[in-house]
């Protein structure tokens, strides 16, 4: 139990240094993109400031998240916070989507009324972007698999460093050739990025939002390992669905053959139910001749 406290500690210190670091470098870096942006008239480094600004907004939610996450049950709210992890990662594939309207909206606009622009000063900013995208990308490369928020960051992160190389090029051809039409094009591919990086993130937080089976976990295998386990004759009403981002829990009714062994029969459960990843588990046990068939044991 010591050794779970001090890991649990020792992760909530690291991720919560990885979010302070990756919002203090994308702020700063949003500052500079739209600054540079507004002065040479770019929409493509104004839709990804808009962009990079989201991802903040989505860092210090992921963070709070992940803080709320660590609050102790109380009397209203017995699972404590738990559940906001899955409601902010939500929430930030909802901001990412309205930012790819804003984006889709301001590049058709430039599309028939194209500015000119200065190549050189959006190549140089997106350079700079796609390092700081890098380096708040690594940051959480090593939790990712994790939690859904912080899977969300490192996806965020990875997929906004592509989006900074691409608008380096279109900087370059604008520098070069003098096309400015590249930019809202760009602007338009960035929008793409940014559903397609954004799709699985929302798939599963409303998923997750739903009490849907998490994703991962086959509700089908889940039911034959209950009935490998000795003495379970049958298994029904059995319920599986996400506390958070990072933790599934599971209620069922188990039909045994003996009473008696009731109690080694839930310990067997719960040790494999562990093991496939749920660790909140709630068993109903019924003896094999008296099955509960009353209105208070059905769903």
């Amino acid at each position: 139990m010591e050794t779970h406290h001090h890991e649990h500690n020792h992760q909530l210190t690291s991720l919560n240094k990885a979010f302070l670091i990756g919002i203090f470098l994308n702020v700063a870096f949003v500052v500079v993109e739209f600054s540079v942006g507004f002065y040479s008239n770019s929409l493509g480094l104004l839709s990804d400031a808009g962009h990079n600004l989201g991802d903040v907004a989505s860092l210090v939610l992921a963070m709070l998240a992940f803080r709320l996450q660590g609050v102790s049950p109380n009397s209203r709210y017995t699972y404590g916070y738990k559940k906001s992890t899955i409601l902010v990662s939500l929430l930030n594939a909802v901001i990412l989507l309205v930012a790819v309207g804003v984006i889709v909206a301001e590049s058709i606009d430039k599309l028939f009324h194209p500015v000119a622009v200065d190549g050189f000063a959006i190549a140089w900013t997106a350079g700079v972007g796609v390092i700081i995208n890098a380096v708040t990308a690594w940051l959480f490369l090593k939790d990712k698999e994790k939690d859904l928020n912080v899977k969300g960051a490192y996806l965020h992160m990875t997929a906004d460093a592509l989006v900074s190389v691409g608008v380096v090029v279109s900087g370059l051809v604008i520098a070069y050739t003098g096309w400015s039409i590249v930019d809202p094009i760009i602007g338009l591919m960035i929008a793409v990025i940014i559903v397609i990086s954004t799709w699985g993130l929302l798939h599963d937080s409303l998923r997750l939002s739903l009490d849907g089976v998490p994703v991962g976990i086959d509700s089908q295998k889940i039911v034959q390992l209950i009935l490998e386990q000795p003495g379970v004759k049958s298994c029904h009403h059995v319920h599986i669905w996400a506390i958070s981002t990072t933790e599934t829990a599971l209620t069922a009714h188990l039909v045994i053959n003996d009473i008696a062994k009731m109690e080694q029969v839930k310990c067997s459960v719960k040790t494999v139910l562990d093991q496939a990843g749920i660790h909140h588990a709630t068993l109903e046990i019924e003896d094999e001749g008296t099955t509960c068939d009353m209105e208070c044991c059905k769903d």
